[in-house]
């Protein structure tokens, strides 16, 4: 299937690697040239140069936190006017809400909800003027089904999906669609990071958590990065420019309601 976006060009965000990486290589796949980002210079060139090796399409890197200003700065002075921008960053730390203080707090949401809505406004006017744009934020299952140990990555998610829950249908009327991926249990290092600590405060080995885990999914399995990759994909493709202010969840089957 042909996604009809060869040739634009994709700003991803902490690309390097796990969902962001799987984002970046399937719109490479699709003929898209990209921007790829992360904090880490070594992964993030080996990733770009993977990609480079397997599609041939242009790939810039840029070492830098885009959850702070010089890094966005840097960013969009490179790409200004990207057709396709992927928000991503990494989630807050889990635990007890007690033990977050109001600057832990404030990170957050800086990171999850502040960072993704300056990298729009920077950038959709553009999109609206040339009449095509996609903006992909990439969020949490924890927005649709909230998880105890994630409070924070609750709130600073949830924030950022009712500001686009408005923002997207101002847009939508310029083929400019912005929607979200609430990602449940992928095979990725944040998803090992936090199993780790909830087998250590349940007195489990890490091998039984996982299982445990595992098997509270309905497909039985965890997500694969490849699986989320494809579906990045289709919401920038030229034919999704009629769903916008969505959360598309990715669970296995997790969520029990229907709505």
């Amino acid at each position: 299937m042909d996604l009809g976006i060869r040739g634009r060009k994709a700003i991803v965000c902490a690309s390097s690697k796990g969902l962001g990486l799987a984002c970046a290589q399937q719109l490479a796949r699709e003929g898209v040239d990209l921007i790829m980002l992360a904090r880490g210079q070594e992964a993030l060139e080996a990733a770009a140069q993977s990609i480079r090796a397997e599609t041939g399409v242009k790939v810039t890197t840029i070492a830098t936190d885009i959850t702070t200003p010089e890094g966005r700065a840097k960013v969009l002075a490179v790409c200004p006017d990207p057709d396709i921008l992927i928000t991503n960053a990494g989630g807050p730390k889990p635990g007890n809400f007690r033990d977050w203080s109001r600057e832990d707090w404030l990170a957050a949401v800086d990171a999850n909800m502040i960072t993704p809505i300056e990298l729009i406004r920077a950038t959709v006017d553009k999109m609206i003027e040339r009449k095509f744009g996609r903006i992909v934020n990439i969020t949490s299952a924890s927005v649709k089904h909230p998880i105890e140990h994630l409070g924070m990555s609750n709130g600073a998610r949830a924030g950022l999906t009712g500001f686009i829950g408005g923002l997207s249908r101002q847009t939508v009327k310029h083929n400019v669609t912005i929607n979200n991926l609430l990602p449940g249990p992928f095979a990725t290092d944040r998803l090992l990071q936090t199993t780790e600590k909830l087998a250590r405060d349940s007195g489990k080995s890490l091998d039984d958590f996982m299982a445990l885990r595992q098997a509270a999914v309905p497909a039985g399995r965890f997500g694969t990065p490849a699986e989320f990759g494809q579906a990045c994909a289709f919401l920038c493709s030229a034919g999704a420019g009629f769903m916008t202010g969505q959360n598309l969840l990715l669970d296995g089957g997790i969520y029990p309601g229907t709505l």
